[in-house]
């Protein structure tokens, strides 16, 4: 079950204890900077991993200052669109809220993620995947930089991902073993802990004992938590 650091104690809590409601999860982004976009992708990655647990969530943004702009800026890292909290209301039925906030914020009521800062302030938004791939390199508890060989890196991750997934997908299909599936659990269910998940990809990738069909149902699989559009050149010329 997806346990988190809760911000206020600094102790695991479960992000879904009432199994058969939804849970409510606040993204808390004021302003418009490259902390703000991380804290809108720990909310994204929160709700994506309660979905794969079969929990449904509610996602809502509040505090958002430049709410066009930042919507916008999500949407190209690849964030799905959150509901405008202010006009939510409390929700009929929601069994648990989970708040995810900058580091250092107003400490708020009830279970609260905090995410760590990342410079520079204003990202470059030319290549939104590979942003986005090198924040999930680091987990949301530690700060980031954005620097030009972090971006470099991200993006020639990414070209080498998606030629071999493209690659694999023309091999007959194998489903995703146990234990590799258990170990991607293991990893986002553990505080949404994206590197550890970005560490079962590259052991994947290089492991002699899987056929190229089970990589390719792995990274698929993997791909629905960490929204990385890993299969996006299947069908591209070899």
């Amino acid at each position: 079950m997806l346990r988190i650091i809760d911000a206020r104690t600094g102790e695991p809590a479960l992000a879904a204890p009432a199994r058969r409601a939804p849970t409510r999860v606040e993204a808390h982004a004021p302003g418009h900077d490259a902390t703000a976009l991380r804290v809108l992708l720990v909310a994204d990655l929160l709700v994506r991993a309660l979905e794969l647990d079969g929990t449904p969530a509610w996602a809502l943004l509040t505090g958002e200052e430049e709410r066009d702009k930042l919507r916008q800026d999500s949407a190209a890292l690849g964030i799905r669109p959150f509901e405008d909290g202010a006009a939510a209301g409390s929700g009929p039925g929601t069994g648990q809220r989970v708040r995810v906030v900058r580091e250092g914020g107003a400490a708020p009521d009830g279970a609260t993620v905090a995410v760590a800062p990342v410079h520079p302030a204003e990202p470059d938004l030319t290549d939104p995947d590979a942003v986005r791939l090198a924040l999930l390199e680091r987990h949301h508890h530690a700060r980031v930089r954005l620097d030009t060989p972090a971006l470099d890196e991200a993006r020639d991750t990414l070209a080498r991902w998606r030629r071999a997934v493209a690659d694999w997908a023309r091999q007959p299909s194998r489903p995703v073993p146990g234990e590799v599936r258990d170990r991607l659990r293991a990893a986002w269910e553990d505080d949404l802990d994206t590197p550890g998940v970005l560490r079962v990809l590259r052991r994947v990738e290089t492991d002699p004992d899987l056929p190229d069909g089970a990589r390719f149902e792995i990274c698929a699989y993997a791909d629905r938590f960490l929204g990385l559009h890993l299969t996006r050149d299947l069908g591209a010329p070899a």
